[in-house]
């Protein structure tokens, strides 16, 4: 089991994510595009990078200087509680309402309103849960 974040956990990410219908068809049908980055709040730079295009991960690993659409940042016992048990809409709602999950860039308010990019952000975290990590 790779560690979060770690270039090899990105990149199972980025596997499990394009294996996925429900997210990279569901993004796809938006011709989402952006560059996520993950990492943790008491840092200054995120730890990992995940770019998409038209839905699809074309590239992930290492976060190295990339500009970033949406940085998604939470301590590190958070992330691994979401990675070992998954988080659904209302979890999501919380942990943003109560300042678990904090995004240095995007916009979550806007992004949780439009279903079309609601369902596969909280289905992602699920694709988290699914590689796990250590």
């Amino acid at each position: 089991m790779a560690e979060l974040f770690s270039d090899a956990w990105m990149k199972e990410l980025m596997e499990a994510w394009n294996a996925d219908p429900e997210v990279s068809n569901k993004l796809a049908e938006i011709g989402f595009n952006s560059v996520i980055c993950c990492g943790f709040k008491d840092e200054e730079n995120p730890r990992g990078v995940f770019v998409v295009e038209q839905g699809n991960c074309v590239r992930a690993g290492d976060w190295n200087g990339e500009a970033a659409d949406w940085d998604m940042r939470a301590d590190r016992k958070d992330w691994m509680k979401w990675v070992e048990n998954g988080i659904g809409m209302a979890g999501m709602a919380s942990a943003y309402m109560f300042g678990k999950l904090k995004f240095k860039h995007g916009d979550y308010a806007a992004m949780i309103k439009d279903p079309r990019m609601a369902g596969p952000f909280v289905k992602s975290f699920g694709l988290m849960q699914k590689i796990g990590a250590s």
